[in-house]
């Protein structure tokens, strides 16, 4: 790939810079409900999210992540009406800030992610994702986030990519049980192992990382606009840093560069991605009569209809998940020399 001309460089300086003005002035759409930020230290890892009715995956959430080493979450609710918000201002270690704006006005929730990082995210090490991602990488579960982070620091490494793995039951969603504070590995417990494609990006040097199950089953007609996968969960923060297509790239560009490029592989993770749980076919329904996921939303009109019939993903030639060492072997995530 050649390196990008200084023309290319100085424009997306440009738009840098007109994305934090964006993000900078959205702190107006928000109202802060709990504001503990006092109690941020300096070296604590920090959570960022936008999420709209999700008392039933927050529980979890919420443990994984204080599992993991994250000890600040700041929490934005887009106009909730399931109790999340009474679930998050229940929690010590949790900010909450209120907006009932558009979702996709506002970047699909990255201009107000974007003022609340400049605000509290510079000098941190920041997770950004949505409710229903569980990060997940080599070791994750005897050498937590401030190990990783102290070793990503040691090697001037300011960020890991991830790769985004849907999980699907054996059977219709809507026909399996779980209850909030469950892991939902227990009920979605089968991924796609093969049928993905990737190419990198010239603008931004990122990745483009498409397949699965989603494009195997509600995609195989125009798999070109099959969802994508590639996201950079976590981030040594910058207030001068900005993510451009929800996590999937980020500016400045060096930022994208989550792979390998001297010949040694960088440290990746995944995203466990726990969309298909029990009610996702009522979500599709509610989220394709509002329209504030996709920017041309009639062109998704079918993969909406698609996930409200309340398919049934599983194939025989699904894989049944059993933890890292597995997706590790399969090569969707990378050990480096971590």
């Amino acid at each position: 790939m050649a390196p990008p001309t200084l023309w290319s460089r100085y424009k997306l300086r440009l738009r840098r810079k007109r994305l934090l003005w964006r993000g900078f002035r959205s702190r107006h759409k928000l109202t802060s409900v709990q504001n503990n930020t006092r109690q941020i230290a300096p070296t604590d890892i920090l959570l960022f999210a936008t999420v709209r009715n999700e008392a039933l995956r927050l529980p979890y959430f919420l443990q994984h992540y204080r599992a993991l080493g994250v000890r600040h979450f700041l929490i934005i609710d887009n106009g909730s009406g399931d109790g999340t918000v009474a679930l998050l201002t229940d929690a010590p270690d949790v900010s909450v800030w209120h907006t009932d704006a558009s979702y996709k006005s506002a970047r699909f929730g990255m201009d107000w992610l974007t003022w609340l990082m400049m605000r509290y995210g510079h000098g941190h090490w920041t997770v950004t994702v949505d409710a229903d991602e569980l990060l997940i990488y080599p070791d994750h579960e005897t050498r937590p986030l401030p190990d990783l982070t102290k070793w990503l620091d040691a090697r001037e490494q300011r960020m890991m990519g991830a790769m985004m793995l849907d999980l699907y039951p054996k059977g219709p969603p809507d026909d399996q049980a779980y209850r909030p504070g469950q892991n939902p590995c227990e009920v979605l417990q089968w991924f796609d192992a093969h049928g993905y494609w990737v190419q990198r990006q010239a603008k931004m040097g990122n990745l483009w990382l498409q397949g699965g199950v989603r494009a195997r089953c509600f995609f195989a007609k125009n798999p070109a606009r099959a969802p994508t996968l590639n996201k950079i969960p976590l981030v040594k923060w910058n207030r001068r840093y900005v993510f451009v297509n929800s996590t999937h790239n980020a500016l400045p560009s060096g930022l994208n560069r989550t792979y390998d490029e001297t010949g040694r592989s960088k440290v990746s993770g995944v995203l466990l991605h726990t969309k298909f749980l029990p009610g996702s076919a009522e979500r599709a329904r509610q989220e394709q009569m509002r329209k504030e996921h996709f920017s041309n939303s009639a062109l998704y009109d079918e993969y909406y209809d698609a996930v409200a019939e309340d398919p049934d993903m599983w194939s025989p030639d699904a894989t049944r998940f059993t933890g890292w060492q597995q997706l590790l072997d399969l090569r969707l995530m990378s050990r480096g020399d971590w």
